[in-house]
């Protein structure tokens, strides 16, 4: 049988939110079969549970944002895309401040201490969300022109390309294909961080977002080159910060999909969008485990490489 996963040991991590400035500290805890990854506000009067699920993101502007009533957690992407690259199935976040550290800028961090505090199997199938049936969503048109897309496949891999119109972007890859079967996800896209341009953090800032941001958490560009003095992690560092953005966002509908995803300009909003048209199309996806690990797509049964 393909197994859950959860931890074996409780893990910290401190750190500042990238918008918010705030300094906030992480706790990752093992959860029980079935459990999903629940994020918990602790340092709220009465703490909240936020269980993850396309319909609990609520604000997908710069990060993914999940809710439940008055209750938020920001920036949870690179995070999610640990726990998806990693297979891990069950865990508790426990958080105290409404946005997740942004740590280094990638998922290496969070890579990190998922392994350090090691990978348990559980006594419970692992479940997959199986596409049947291509879903696609698209927005705006001609040069504005976004969409994404998730086809059948055995196994899970994505496709992303970008299109900045920036020199120093320009003149990396603008398209990277990475498959879960035969790449690795901690070496190939882990460490990939996020990116911003100076004038975007200048205007953020006036309105109070970004305020933790800086060479150390983030590729910055001006109008013409990277600021950052050690350069890029790989190049073609910022489409595969896109695949990490966009295996966190997809990771939000709370199981591992076994799926091809491609996508062109797309964001956190667009892969929320594809989320919810995807359960919505109850006829494109079925609920698969395995009970014969030989049947599973290949890679998927082994826990995940280390570095």
């Amino acid at each position: 049988m393909l197994q859950q996963r959860t931890l074996k040991s409780l893990t910290r991590a401190v750190g500042v939110g990238l918008h918010s400035g705030q300094r906030v500290e992480l706790t990752l805890r093992p959860a029980p079969p079935d459990t999903g990854i629940v994020f918990r506000r602790v340092d709220l009067p009465e703490p909240v549970d936020i269980a993850v699920s396309a319909s609990a993101v609520s604000d997908t502007r710069l990060a993914s944002t999940l809710s439940s009533g008055n209750a938020k957690v920001h920036t949870v992407e690179h995070l999610m895309s640990a726990c998806a690259g990693l297979g891990v199935d069950n865990l508790y976040v426990d958080i105290t401040a409404e946005e997740v550290p942004i740590l280094d800028g990638s998922a290496a961090s969070f890579v990190f201490l998922l392994q350090s505090a090691g990978i348990e199997l559980q006594n419970a199938p692992r479940r997959f969300i199986r596409l049947l049936k291509t879903v696609e969503v698209r927005e705006g048109s001609g040069a504005a022109e976004k969409w994404a897309r998730l086809e059948p496949y055995h196994g899970y891999q994505l496709s992303f390309e970008i299109d900045f119109d920036h020199p120093a972007v320009d003149s990396t890859g603008q398209r990277v294909l990475f498959d879960m079967s035969v790449d690795s996800y901690s070496k190939d896209i882990a460490r990939a961080r996020t990116f911003g341009f100076t004038k975007d953090v200048e205007m953020m800032r006036a309105n109070g977002l970004a305020l933790g941001g800086g060479l150390d958490n983030a590729i910055v560009m001006d109008d013409y080159k990277v600021l950052n003095a050690e350069g890029l992690r790989y190049d073609d560092e910022f489409v595969k910060h896109k695949i990490l953005d966009a295996m966190g966002d997809l990771y939000l509908v709370g199981k591992p999909l076994l799926a091809s995803y491609s996508a062109f300009r797309s964001g956190h909003a667009l892969n929320n969008k594809l989320l919810r048209e995807l359960l919505k199309r109850t006829d494109a996806w079925e609920v698969v485990s395995f009970e014969d690990e030989k049947l599973a797509p290949q890679g998927f049964a082994q826990l995940a490489r280390a570095w």
